[in-house]
């Protein structure tokens, strides 16, 4: 399997080097030259989420130096805890993808796009420097899953005062070789600071510098198959193909669900579930695609007002129009977000994000309209990292998962830097 740049303007590359380098030499998004073909019948036996992985991925590992590794891979950075929970509201699942280390669905791909760059490394290799920006549980989870693995650096921009008390507590907590900045502008400033650098030939150069962001294919394989694990599941049981609703900010979970579906899932449409950035609303509405700056807002690891994935989602659909395409996109303003959250925990007990919160609302906006087909949700984390939130709209505190209570318990430290690219450039060479 070859991977092109959606840009058209670099050459094929294998996946290795893809991987290595996050970002293609022409500013583009690395994609798969073709999609296979997956039935759910190819999934028999597949009674974990590393197994369906190892299935489901093995043609994008196809001729690469990691085919090889992919079973071990899968196994050491997926292995983790996949509650499909049934709720209210017709036949509805909650896929629940909070359980890791940093209690957000980030942790999965964060993880696996770790294991496959150390996997690739050699014992000469230069130490690599990871960039990532976040807009709140992003850097979270590469800062977990890179720290204190020999010969990696992280370097994690956040914006300022727009991530969630506890959220910043965790970008600031691992230490070591994770750099934490928090950058004086919103996530699309630390997304642009970010790109700037994956395009400067000096700091890849000498840096052997690459993303761990959304941008990396790395991040989106692995978020393809923990929709097919639970779309298998399911569809053994209903024999009737399944909705999903995905929150999005970036897009790239939301375009892991659209791609499980053109492999040959029996996925119907897929509900992008927004807060009040309504650049995707707009646009599956009717409008031109228009990237904006990004609105602060209480689901904030979505606040993106110009999604990176967007450029992936038009390569995909180069040959048809989008918003033809069994997608739908709804935006949820921070009133109905707390409105939401009071209703589930007072009808049902159940305990949601702001950004689930979203995910719930579109949910109830589609049975309203009459839409009964099954339906699974992605919860995309936990609710105790917006403790300030949830807690007044629901009166009592939030449990703490034992994994977050022991990095809140770590002392955190993060560098403040303006939104500038000069200012990243001189702390990258400097080793800081």
């Amino acid at each position: 399997m070859n991977y092109l740049s959606t840009r058209n303007d670099a050459p094929p590359t294998g996946l290795a080097e893809a991987l290595r380098a996050g970002l293609a030499p022409d500013g583009g998004l690395y994609v798969p030259e073709s999609l296979p073909v997956l039935a759910v019948d190819d999934l028999a036996g597949s009674a974990d989420l590393p197994t369906t992985a190892t299935r489901a991925l093995a043609p994008f590992f196809a001729g690469s130096e990691l085919e090889n590794e992919l079973t071990s891979i899968c196994r050491e950075a997926l292995d983790l805890p996949l509650p499909v929970s049934e709720i209210d509201a017709g036949p509805s699942w909650m896929l629940e993808l909070f359980h890791g280390p940093t209690a957000a669905f980030k942790d999965f791909a964060a993880r696996f796009l770790a294991t496959c760059l150390d996997r690739l490394r050699s014992d000469d290799d230069p130490v690599q420097t990871v960039i990532v920006a976040t807009s709140g549980d992003t850097g979270a989870a590469v800062a977990a899953a890179f720290h204190r693995r020999p010969g990696f650096r992280v370097v994690i921009l956040y914006p300022d005062g727009r991530v969630s008390a506890r959220q910043a507590h965790q970008l600031g907590c691992f230490g070591d070789n994770v750099a934490t900045l928090r950058v004086q502008g919103n996530f699309d400033d630390c997304q642009r600071l970010a790109k700037q650098a994956l395009n400067d030939r000096e700091l890849i150069d000498r840096l052997a510098l690459t993303s761990a962001n959304s941008i990396s294919i790395g991040r989106l394989l692995p978020q393809i198959s923990y929709y097919v694990h639970a779309v298998a599941g399911l569809y053994r049981q209903l024999e009737a193909p399944i909705d999903i609703i995905v929150p999005t900010g970036n897009l790239g979970n939301a375009l892991a669900a659209i791609l499980a579906r053109d492999l040959g899932l029996p996925i119907g449409t897929v509900h992008l579930a927004t807060n009040a950035n309504r650049t995707l609303p707009d646009y599956f509405s009717g409008m031109d695609y228009e990237g904006r700056p990004g609105l602060k807002t209480l689901a904030n690891a979505m606040d993106v007002g110009d999604p990176s994935n967007f450029e992936r989602l038009a390569w995909f659909y180069r040959d048809r129009d989008p918003r033809n395409a069994g997608i739908t996109a709804d935006s949820v303003d921070d009133e109905t977000i707390r409105q939401t959250i009071a209703r589930i925990h007072r009808q049902s007990g159940r305990i949601v994000c702001p950004h689930t919160a979203c995910a719930m609302e579109v949910l109830d906006r589609r049975r309203a309209s009459g839409n009964d087909r099954p339906m699974l949700l992605a919860a995309t984390a936990h609710p105790a990292k917006f403790e300030t939130v949830v807690e007044p709209l629901i009166g009592q505190p939030v449990p703490l998962p034992p994994a977050l209570a022991d990095l809140l318990d770590r002392p955190s430290q993060a560098n403040p830097m303006a939104a500038e690219f000069e200012p990243l450039r001189d702390r990258l060479l400097a080793g800081g």
